[in-house]
């Protein structure tokens, strides 16, 4: 065993037992590189990410590759999950040198950690034009001995121009209503009208997106945005890249229908895809919509949810050394499995004897299926002659008896460790869902969740940590940490109407500011200012697989000081939004939950404080009203009897908004002037729908 038997990352406790001489990050791996006089290997991956199993498989599990890395080499393992800042940084390097990404990440850089080399997966030996670890090695040790003062130089040119890369764009720019049409046209050239999504393949969901385009058809009453998000939901719910049988999407699809999947399933993916379809269906009524955002839940609830309260973060796309087996059929298996009923699950999930699961190495198929729909459930239905909720009826039975079965199987790895930020979205998540839909359970969850992270994930001090796992949370917290768990908390207030979920946003939005934020550009930087051990200090904004964390915090003050009254938070989320202008503005379909932010600074906003007994009828009455509408510029805040003080010391100007005639209240403001206080529950709810676009009215 290595260096790595120690930590409590699972991707690093994957690799504890390879024959290279692994350190975890830190000063003694640095340390040693200067007692040695050798550069440093530098290798980034995640506990569920394959091609870092194969590169784990080929090259660091083998003797002679493990001994050329250890004699060349102090070689250093980072769980990207763990260290989001290391990641962002040397991929940055990776994509200016090489033109692309991904995981593994491999990086040769000096002691002084200022990279020379990048790359991403590479075999034992060289093929097919990919250099293999043993050559790199060789050649690398060579030039180190014999042209050390070249490798120098690469080194200090990379990391000069690093350093412009990371740095807040000197760009300006005008965002305005015109960024918003700019993006959705960008959208539009792209979308797949047959299939839904953008572009061909691979297709990701990047939720966010479909989010942001929901918000641009609510602001500019574009029916094809709110059509190209309903489809590309209702595509997504129908293929493989949706678990039919045990629900929860996959990381991505490798084809243009959505079909065959890339099977590893990420907590943030099922968080942001929930999100979507329930603001879709908030808009459409749509029953299938909804009925995916609870299954999704569910699974959450059931595969990724520990007995503390905290969310697990991801399920490995192996088993048994293959990629998707625990999740593909085979008709024989099929038929053994359901009996006489086989014939319409046969039907129904589109399964064949040659199967459609394609072995990625031999890109053959291997007689087994991925089981997917290839129509809406009123044409199965039709197909099979029966009535949708006859079908439904039928199929549930059967899809419960393959899950039994397909539990027996072995499973896929769990990646059990707790991460502050993407239990921010998922609480978040379960917050707009239990709203939306009137489930308590999810609230209770997400009440659960957010009182383990506010517990058991923060120092002596109160500043968030970043990682627990084994009943031991660790590691520093970084930007999207505290933006996350900022918008759970706002979002569980407004769900539960409990003020200490909003004092609690308050305050870590408050330690962010002070420890993350630029005074002099604007923006936060990744890490604290105490925290860094990086040679830069880089900010992000991009959009990725997740919204940056500037954009959602941009977006989190520009709430909280609408909720709050606090108006130097507006001012910051301006000052965010004017850092990262010119880059959004050049290219706005890259940073859309930005462009959320943008759109609640441009546009009408409502403010609501109703007065009122959370537990009466004319009280729940508005609040249903309310949770059931999409009014993602509308802040709620509820004055009731037992929250009435608490409140006032948080939102000063709802100490006078208290009921009439002891009937429940609404005070309204809309665009900065307020209206005249309400206690007829009709009129209120009227309002409420005048906030609605023309189209869903």
């Amino acid at each position: 065993m290595n260096r790595l038997a120690k930590e409590k990352s699972p991707y690093l406790l994957q690799h504890a037992h390879n024959p290279v001489n692994w350190y975890p990050w830190g000063d003694e791996a640095f340390a040693e590189a200067r007692r040695r006089d050798v550069p440093i290997f530098l290798s980034i991956g995640y506990s569920t990410c394959h091609w870092c199993h194969v590169m784990e498989r080929e090259t660091f599990e083998d003797k002679e590759a493990a001994l050329a890395l250890s004699d060349a080499f102090v070689c250093i393992k980072v769980d990207r999950e763990e260290r989001p800042d290391i990641d962002a940084t040397y991929m940055a390097v990776c994509q200016a040198m090489t033109g692309q990404g991904g995981w593994p990440l491999t990086i040769l850089m000096t002691a002084d950690k200022e990279p020379f080399f990048s790359g991403t997966y590479f075999p034992k030996k060289s093929r097919h034009g990919r250099p293999g670890i043993v050559d790199v090695c060789a050649s690398v040790k060579k030039s180190w001995a014999e042209k050390r003062s070249e490798v120098l130089g690469v080194a200090s040119q990379v990391t000069a121009q690093l350093k412009k890369i990371v740095s807040v764009s000197p760009l300006t720019g005008t965002l305005d209503e015109g960024t918003f049409e700019r993006a959705y046209k960008g959208f539009a050239s792209r979308y797949d009208s047959q299939f839904g999504g953008f572009g061909s393949a691979p297709k990701f969901p990047s939720p966010h997106n479909l989010s942001y385009l929901l918000r641009y058809y609510k602001q500019s009453g574009e029916k094809k945005a709110l059509d190209m998000v309903v489809e590309t939901l209702r595509h997504m719910g129908r293929g493989g890249v949706y678990d039919q049988i045990g629900f929860g999407f996959h990381r991505y699809a490798t084809d243009r229908e959505w079909l065959l999947p890339h099977f590893e399933k990420m907590l943030y993916d099922q968080a942001l895809i929930s999100i979507a379809y329930t603001e879709a269906y908030q808009i459409t009524k749509d029953e299938d919509l909804k009925q995916k955002a609870q299954e999704t839940f569910e699974y959450v609830l059931r595969d990724m949810t520990s007995t503390e309260g905290g969310f697990y973060s991801a399920e490995d796309a192996d088993s048994e050394g293959e990629e998707g087996k625990f999740y593909v059929w085979s008709i024989e298996e099929l038929r053994r499995v359901l009996g006489q009923d086989a014939d319409l699950a046969l039907s129904v999930y589109n399964a064949t004897p040659e199967g459609n699961f394609i072995n990625e190495a031999t890109h053959k198929r291997t007689g087994t299926n991925i089981l997917h729909l290839r129509q809406p459930s009123a044409e199965l239905a039709e197909a099979e002659g029966v009535s949708p909720e006859d079908l439904k009826a039928s199929l549930e039975p059967l899809r419960t008896k393959l899950f039994s079965v397909r539990k027996e199987r072995i499973h896929p790895y769990k990646d059990d460790k707790v991460l502050t930020d993407w239990n921010g979205l998922m609480i978040a998540a379960l917050a707009i869902g239990g709203r939306a839909f009137n489930e308590p359970r999810y609230l209770t969850t997400a009440t659960k969740a957010a009182d383990f992270v506010l517990e058991r994930l923060r120092d002596k001090g109160g500043r968030l940590l970043k990682r627990y796992r084994d009943g031991e949370a660790g590691l520093p917290a970084h930007v999207d940490d505290y933006a996350f768990m900022v918008w759970g908390m706002i979002e569980l207030y407004q769900a539960t109407f409990l003020p200490c979920f909003l004092k609690a946003a308050l305050e870590l939005n408050d330690t962010l500011i002070e420890h993350y934020w630029d005074k002099e550009q604007g923006g936060c930087y990744i890490t604290a200012h105490d925290q860094t051990d990086l040679p830069i200090r880089p900010k992000e904004v991009h959009d990725g697989a997740i919204p940056s964390g500037n954009s959602v915090a941009a977006l989190n003050n520009l709430r909280l000081a609408r909720l709050t009254g606090k108006q130097e938070l507006e001012e910051i989320a301006e000052k965010t939004i004017s850092a990262f202008a010119g880059d959004v503005a050049r290219h706005p379909m890259a940073y859309t939950y930005m462009l959320m932010a943008l759109d609640f600074s441009l546009g009408k906003t409502h403010e609501i404080v109703l007065a009122g007994d959370i537990d009466s009828p004319d009280t729940k009455e508005i609040i249903r009203g309310i949770a059931e509408s999409f009014l993602p510029r509308t802040v709620v805040l509820l004055n009731s009897p037992e929250a009435e003080q608490e409140l006032a010391k948080l939102a000063p100007f709802t100490a006078g908004q208290t009921k009439v005639n002891d009937r429940a209240t609404a005070y309204v403001c809309s665009d900065f002037a307020c209206m005249q206080p309400s206690a007829d529950v009709n009129e209120v709810l009227q309002t409420i729908q005048s906030f609605l676009p023309l189209a869903i009215k």
